[in-house]
């Protein structure tokens, strides 16, 4: 794959809490969440977090064109308590969606293992042979006969690289504004990737109360 230039993403990053243990921020969509590998993409959620708490670190990602909230650890015990929540799925992630088309189930799941479609990295790609098992589920709130798209809320039970924008393709509704799944009617519907992490639960890796952070709604 060839290295391109993120172009500059003027939006703020917000921070929704923070205290000794760890910051809650909500993410602008076409913002990196950790540099990238061209030297001019080293603007990103990480460096910009690390501006005000340096001693900031990465749990988990979202992908440059997804907003949303995410939890990010300070220090390294904090981050070796939160990753064992990420890894053993104690953590609980929903996800609002715009997607093509009128999705006749109000809810369901989507059964299908992912492995990365290697000749076109960074794409991912259903294999029943090969792929890792990977479980979404869904409930749609919303239909729009004259857009033809449906408002979805996504859960996420594993945390696959682009398992929602492929899940939801593979049902052949796939996220309105996808620049790697959505056909061209679809990639029409909006100028931006329609998908925003917005709820988040864990549990605080000092104290061990139960935490759930809203990001707001942003389409």
């Amino acid at each position: 794959m060839t290295d391109f230039i993120v172009p500059f993403c003027e939006q703020k990053v917000v921070i929704l809490y923070a205290d000794e243990d760890v910051v809650v921020v909500d993410k602008p969509s076409g913002l990196l969440s950790v540099p990238g590998k061209h030297p001019l993409n080293k603007d990103c959620l990480i460096t910009r977090v690390q501006e005000q708490y340096p001693d900031a670190y990465i749990v988990h990602r979202l992908d440059m064109d997804t907003s949303g909230v995410m939890v990010l650890a300070r220090g390294k015990e904090n981050l070796s308590a939160l990753s064992r929540q990420f890894q053993e799925r104690q953590t609980h992630k929903q996800y609002l969606a715009w997607v093509y088309g009128i999705m006749s189930d109000d809810e369901g799941e989507v059964d299908l293992p992912l492995r990365c479609d290697w000749p076109n990295r960074p794409k991912q790609m259903v294999d029943h042979e090969l792929g890792k098992p990977s479980l979404t589920r869904f409930e749609v709130l919303e239909r729009k006969l004259e857009t033809l798209q449906s408002k979805v809320l996504l859960k996420p039970v594993t945390g696959r690289s682009h398992q929602l924008r492929v899940h939801m393709a593979a049902l052949g509704h796939p996220i309105s504004g996808c620049e790697f799944y959505a056909h061209k009617q679809a990639l029409e519907q909006a100028t931006r990737l329609q998908l925003h992490a917005w709820k988040l639960s864990f549990t605080h890796p000092s104290t061990g109360a139960p935490f759930l952070w809203t990001a707001p709604e942003v389409f």
